[in-house]
């Protein structure tokens, strides 16, 4: 189950899909997977994904303002993709098939 594994490398592997995933997909499926409620939990996942990104793990390749309030109303929302160097990193720790 991913709830057994680092949230960063469980983040890799969302990232990882067709088309990357939105920053507010990725903080609903990891609270979710890791039972991780409140703000503070989402914003702290959101800040995984920013560690990432800033590495060169994950690249992002959209943002738009958040105005409806999905994730923080006013907000940025980025999608990330996996970038070569983030699944090389994933791929030697044996994280996922890619």
């Amino acid at each position: 189950m991913a709830g057994n594994r680092p949230i960063k490398f469980r983040i890799l592997e969302l990232c990882n899909k067709s088309g990357g995933a939105w920053n507010y997909e990725v903080v609903r499926q990891i609270q979710k997977e890791y039972n991780l409620k409140g703000d503070y939990q989402r914003d702290s996942i959101n800040f995984d994904l920013i560690e990432l990104a800033s590495c060169s793990l994950l690249r992002d390749v959209e943002v738009m303002v958040d105005e409806e309030g999905i994730y923080k109303k006013g907000f940025l929302l980025h999608k990330y993709v996996i970038t070569d160097f983030g699944k090389a990193r994933a791929e030697n720790a044996c994280l996922m098939y890619v």
